[in-house]
């Protein structure tokens, strides 16, 4: 299995043997792909890697949209863009795996914490999170002027102008192309 393939376990699928082609592409095409964006200096791919099992959670957004697509839309098993952003050269970085779906982000309940949000109420959580793992750090980062560059990406929504959204889908045609850049 390729590092950046899912495990079957869990994923939306279960009746293929191991290493049937059919199943694998099967399986990928199920897959969803996300970009997700962190300030290094706040949480960095390093930071990920040095986890224990190199898992944590992916908290403190505080946007519907993208809590949405953390809620209703990731799966486990997705891939994600791991995205260093408000840096000297913000850009992608490597990768990680959804490995937790959508579940209530705890810090919106405690007073004390930065991602606090009185009006959230554990009974009816208005804020998730998910959980991530490392798979990678890619050779180089692929910067947001190299990305800008590349006629091909330009339905990202990274690039798109106003487009400030901590968490965006990207397409498998996107996805494919920006790992050949690395």
């Amino acid at each position: 299995m390729s590092p950046l393939e899912p495990p079957v376990q869990g994923r939306r699928h279960a009746t293929a043997q191991a290493g049937d082609t059919f199943h694998s592409e099967y399986q990928k095409s199920l897959m969803n792909y996300w970009l997700l964006k962190s300030e290094p200096d706040t949480f960095g791919i390093h930071d990920l890697q040095n986890k224990p099992n190199q898992t944590e959670h992916w908290d403190g957004v505080r946007n519907y949209q993208a809590r949405n697509m953390m809620r209703d839309d990731m799966k486990q098993g997705d891939l994600a863009f791991f995205y260093h952003s408000n840096c000297d050269e913000p850009g992608i970085v490597g990768i990680m795996e959804i490995v937790k779906e959508g579940y209530p982000d705890f810090f919106a309940f405690e007073p004390k914490d930065k991602h606090f949000d009185p009006k959230s109420d554990p009974a009816n959580p208005r804020w998730f999170m998910v959980d991530v793992r490392y798979i990678k750090t890619l050779s180089r980062t692929i910067t947001l002027k190299e990305l800008k560059l590349k006629e091909e990406l330009t339905d990202l929504a990274l690039i798109r102008r106003g487009n400030r959204l901590s968490i965006m889908p990207v397409n498998k045609r996107q996805w494919d192309f920006i790992l050949s850049l690395e």
